[in-house]
C-alpha cells in the first residue's frame, strides 16, 4: 500500500471518530415528562357510608282467635288504618252467650241456697245460745252455711270465665297501625291454636334494619346517645328507585349480641313514615353520614399508586424533580381520600403520568 493511500483511509477513520462524538454529544439528557398535578389541600371530610336495609314494623302482632266458633262478621278493608280498640271481627257468640246466662242463672240459685242457710245457721245458733238445740245440730248448719258460700264463689268464678268467653266473640285491635289482608273470610271456623286471622303493623315510625360487623359497633352506640342526631341527616334511607327518602332517621336499637355465625350485629334505625309509604319487607339502603368535624388533608384518589399492599404517591419537589412518599390513607371521598401520614398540605402530587415515571425523574406540568 502506498504512504499517501494509508494516510487518506487514516484521515477518514479519525474523520469519522469526530463525528460520531459530536452526535452523542448533541442528544442530552432525555426531555421531562409531562404529567397532570394536584395540590394537597385539607377540606370537609364528610362521607356516607351505605348499608343494605330491609323495611320493619317497630312492633307486629298477630291476630288470633281465643274462642271456637264461626266469624259472623269483618268490620274493616284489607290493608286499612286501624286504630286502638277498633272493632274487627266478630265470633259467633249465640252459645257463649246461652253459657253466660245459664251460668247467671245458677248463681242466683247458689245464692238463695246461701241466703237459706245463712238463716239456718243464725237461727240454731240461737237456740245454742239457750242450749235448746243440739250441738250436732248447730256444726250442720254452720258447714251448710260455709258450703253455700263456697259455692257461690264458684258460680261467681264460673261467670267470670263464660264472661270472658262471650267478650272474645269480638275482636279489638290491640293498637295503632296497618291491618293485613284477612286469613279468613264470613263464616269460616276458626278456634285457639289456629292459623292467625290478621297481623297488625305499626306504620308510623317504622324502622329499618341494617348488618354490621364488630368494628362499626362503638361508632352506632354513639350515633344513638345522640339525642339530636336526626337534625342532621345523619341516616338517610335510599328507596329502590334510588331516589333519597325525605325523612332523616335516628338509632332506635343495637341488637343485644353479635352473631357469631356472620359476625355481625343487627341495628334497627327508625324513620317517620306519615304517608305510610315504607311498607315491611321492602329492600332499601341506609347511608349513614360519617364526619369527624375536622378539616382533613384530601388528594385526588387517582394519584394513589399501590405495592404490596403499601400505598404511594409522587411529589413534585425542586427542580421539577420528583420523588415517590409512601402515605397513610384514610376514608375515600368520592374521587377524594383522606391522608392521615406521609403528605403535608400545599404539597403537588401526580394524578396523570405516573406510569411513565420514576424516582428522581424530572417532570413538566401540564397547564
Amino acid at each position: 500500500m502506498k504512504l499517501s493511500t494509508y494516510f487518506t483511509l487514516l484521515t477518514s477513520v479519525a474523520l469519522f471518530a469526530c463525528g460520531g462524538n459530536k452526535t452523542d454529544q448533541q442528544q442530552g439528557p432525555p426531555p421531562p415528562t409531562p404529567v397532570s398535578v394536584a395540590k394537597a389541600t385539607k377540606g370537609n371530610a364528610t362521607y356516607y357510608d351505605e348499608f343494605p336495609a330491609t323495611v320493619t314494623a317497630l312492633l307486629e302482632v298477630e291476630i288470633q282467635p281465643q274462642v271456637a266458633g264461626n266469624i259472623t262478621g269483618i268490620f274493616f278493608q284489607d290493608g286499612q288504618h286501624v286504630s286502638k280498640g277498633q272493632k274487627l271481627y266478630s265470633i259467633d257468640p249465640q252459645q257463649y252467650r246461652a253459657s253466660y246466662d245459664q251460668a247467671v242463672a245458677n248463681l242466683n240459685v247458689q245464692k238463695a241456697n246461701l241466703n237459706r242457710a245463712q238463716k239456718d245457721a243464725d237461727r240454731y245458733n240461737t237456740l245454742a245460745q239457750q242450749d235448746a238445740v243440739a250441738k250436732q245440730l248447730v256444726d250442720n248448719a254452720n258447714a251448710t252455711l260455709e258450703s253455700a258460700k263456697m259455692q257461690v264463689e264458684a258460680a261467681q268464678a264460673a261467670i267470670r270465665q263464660v264472661g270472658t268467653n262471650l267478650k272474645y266473640t269480638t275482636i279489638f285491635a290491640p293498637m295503632d297501625g296497618t291491618i293485613g289482608i284477612s286469613q279468613v273470610r264470613l263464616g269460616a271456623a276458626v278456634a285457639p291454636g289456629s292459623t292467625p286471622l290478621n297481623t297488625i303493623s305499626s306504620d308510623n315510625p317504622i324502622a329499618a334494619d341494617v348488618q354490621i360487623d364488630e368494628s362499626q359497633i362503638q361508632r352506632f352506640l354513639k350515633l344513638q346517645s345522640q339525642p339530636n342526631v336526626t337534625r342532621d341527616s345523619t341516616f338517610v334511607l335510599l328507596l329502590p328507585s334510588g331516589q333519597p327518602y325525605p325523612f332523616p332517621g335516628s338509632v332506635r336499637i343495637v341488637d343485644r349480641a353479635v352473631d357469631p355465625q356472620t359476625g355481625t350485629l343487627r341495628v334497627r334505625i327508625a324513620f317517620p313514615n306519615p304517608n305510610r309509604q315504607l311498607k315491611p319487607g321492602l329492600n332499601v339502603n341506609v347511608r349513614v353520614k360519617n364526619s369527624t368535624g375536622e378539616p382533613q388533608l384530601l388528594i385526588p384518589y387517582q394519584a394513589v399508586t399501590e405495592q404490596m399492599s403499601e400505598y404511594f404517591v409522587f411529589v413534585v419537589g425542586d427542580s421539577s424533580k420528583v420523588s415517590q412518599k409512601k402515605v397513610t390513607l384514610g376514608a375515600r371521598i368520592n374521587d377524594k381520600v383522606v391522608v392521615k401520614n406521609g403528605l403535608t398540605e400545599g404539597e403537588s402530587v401526580v394524578t396523570e403520568g405516573t406510569q411513565k415515571i420514576r424516582e428522581g425523574a424530572k417532570v413538566k406540568i401540564n397547564e
